[in-house]
């Protein structure tokens, strides 16, 4: 395991020339540094706040959809207990072809459709209901306000804010402060309780996709925090905040069918979302992490990687923003089937999760009503 730790943690790779962990191993009085050890806070209080989530849903959010009418919608038709078809469903395929079908059909001695009613009773007590979907939603929705609003007020104190080559002044021997620390945590430990729930909450068909972003996530916040990139990382983490509680209050107002309200938010979510992937990411964060950062400190092994992640980030931006607009522009031109054939094409390409019974509703509120899918925060 030594020799392990000492591969993993080889100074030639994540530390600048001439920089050794000696060097940060003994600051002078009240002075620190960032150190890997002080992530493992994050695990308790990603239980704490998954915690607090269930008693925010349970005690707030749950009122709330009660409030606006949003209820427990029962299921008026369950499946009728089938060990084979179970099984089928559980392990093989919750949509059979009509071979499978056929199959099933003589094993059972039932009619084909009697199975499709079936397999579509089956899906339909697996679906999330609106209540479900409402309180998960207002809970991020909150989350992400307060720590989008913590972000700012932060920030706005911090020289790196306005002028970014002070993410870079006197690196790595940059003081980790108290403000930054709790920022930096509280989104790992937020991202780490999003693992946990995944388990508990109801399982929906982007649960492989939402667990790798969820773990990329945690691994970029910790890589920064690791090699105390932590001034730029902040900035990362402010600008992927700053639309994701539109997307939130938007699915809200979509669940409480409040339609000109929701194609409003998801209009201003929208160009929030063009404005701080398209424009402040490239050129505010990768200007001074690709160019500034290369003249006050120089290139060395965990720069390349932590900036060939940052350029990963960029592809994903101009392709979530190019599916946005391309979904907007083709849903008002085409109206209901241009909303369905761009929705199972972006279904293919993992985009969006769910599509299933588009009815007569206004463009973008329908888009996020059969929408699982968010456009997850802090890095990826």
């Amino acid at each position: 395991m030594a020799a392990l730790s000492v591969w993993f943690w080889n100074e030639r790779f994540w530390l600048p020339h001439n920089v050794t962990w000696a060097d940060l191993a003994d600051p002078a009085p009240g002075v620190e540094y960032p150190k890997a050890g002080h992530l493992l806070s994050a695990l308790p209080l990603a239980v704490g706040i998954f915690a607090v989530r269930i008693l925010f849903e349970r005690f707030i959010a749950s009122p709330c959809a009660f409030l606006l009418h949003i209820h427990a919608a029962s299921v008026h038709w369950r499946a009728t207990p089938n060990p084979v078809l179970e099984k089928v469903f559980t392990s093989i395929t919750k949509c059979p072809d009509s071979r499978r079908l056929d199959g099933l059909s003589k094993q059972l001695d039932w009619d084909v459709r009697k199975i499709q009613r079936w397999f579509r009773h089956r899906r339909n007590q697996d679906k999330p209901s609106i209540l479900t979907k409402f309180c998960e939603s207002m809970w991020r929705l909150i989350f992400y306000l307060f720590m989008f609003t913590y972000g700012i007020c932060f920030l706005w104190k911090c020289p790196w804010m306005w002028d970014t080559h002070h993410c870079w002044y006197n690196y790595p021997y940059q003081v980790l402060t108290p403000g930054l620390y709790h920022y930096y945590v509280t989104e790992l430990g937020f991202y780490w309780s999003l693992m946990f729930s995944q388990f508990t909450d109801i399982k929906r068909k982007d649960f492989p996709i939402m667990f790798i972003h969820h773990l990329a996530t945690v691994s970029l916040i910790s890589f920064s925090y690791a090699n105390n990139m932590l001034r730029v990382g902040s900035l990362v983490m402010c600008v992927h905040d700053a639309s994701d509680f539109l997307l939130e209050a938007a699915k809200l107002t979509n669940y409480a069918k409040y339609q000109r309200l929701c194609d409003f938010l998801f209009v201003l979510f929208a160009v929030v979302f063009f404005i701080t992937r398209l424009v402040l990411y490239p050129l505010w964060i990768l200007n001074t992490t690709l160019f500034e950062s290369w003249e006050m400190i120089g290139p060395y092994p965990s720069w390349w990687l932590f900036n060939s992640l940052l350029l990963v980030l960029q592809v994903l931006h101009v392709i979530w923003s190019y599916l946005i607009a391309g979904i907007a522009y083709k849903a008002l031109v085409r109206g209901k089937v241009g909303v369905i054939l761009v929705l199972k094409w972006i279904k293919f390409n993992f985009f969006f999760t769910e599509i299933s019974h588009l009815h007569s509703a206004p463009i973008l509120s329908t888009l996020l009503k059969h929408s699982d899918y968010k456009l997850e925060s802090s890095w990826v």
